[in-house]
């Protein structure tokens, strides 16, 4: 394990008069744009997860299997590539109507949720338990005995919600102003 030291510079903080509480370094302030880059992105995958199933625009999903031609979102993996220990759970839900609508709107609303910034607690925590039962799906992952980019995704929103990524490059300031934000503060 190494030790760091932070260097202090005239960069990184502020001047004696100025109260350090109210002034960012160089360093949150990139850390803000970072995450809120991270947050955008991943707010992209589940969008174009969505919108891929939905119109079938032949990257996971060919045209004729879009849920808009009426093919089902889920079906496909949950009956032929879901593995290990609960392989017959989600054998048995693929293609039920309840389980594409869910998906579907799942999908939708986190991404939707992480690129505009609003909302980040449930979208953290709604798309934590999608990317926990994803990776359920796999047991054991192909690649390493346990961990997958399932499980690194979950982490990385619960990290997204907890410095409120939302608030840099989102609607996360305003969507906490508004009213019904205010009176149940768990939608911020």
């Amino acid at each position: 394990m190494t030790a760091t030291i932070e260097r202090i510079t005239a960069n990184t903080r502020a001047p004696a008069a100025e109260t350090t509480r109210d002034v960012e370094t160089v360093r949150q302030r990139a850390a803000r744009y970072v995450f809120a880059g991270l947050r955008i992105a991943l707010g992209w995958i589940f969008l174009w997860a969505f919108l891929d199933k939905m119109f079938g625009l032949g990257h996971a999903t060919p045209a004729k299997n879009a849920w808009i031609n009426g093919g089902s979102p889920t079906k496909g993996f949950l009956a032929f590539g879901a593995t290990g220990p609960f392989k017959g759970l989600y054998n048995g839900i693929a293609g039920a109507a309840w389980a594409d609508w869910l998906f579907m709107i799942g999908l939708a609303a986190i991404g939707l949720a992480l690129v505009l910034g609003i909302g980040m607690r449930v979208a953290a925590v709604a798309g934590g338990i999608l990317m926990v039962m994803m990776w359920t799906a796999v047991l054991p992952p192909e690649n390493n005995p346990f961990m997958d980019d399932h499980l690194i995704y979950a982490g990385l929103l619960a990290g997204l919600a907890l410095v409120g990524a939302g608030d840099t490059l989102g609607l996360g300031r305003a969507w906490a102003r508004l009213p019904i934000v205010q009176r149940l503060p768990w939608l911020t």
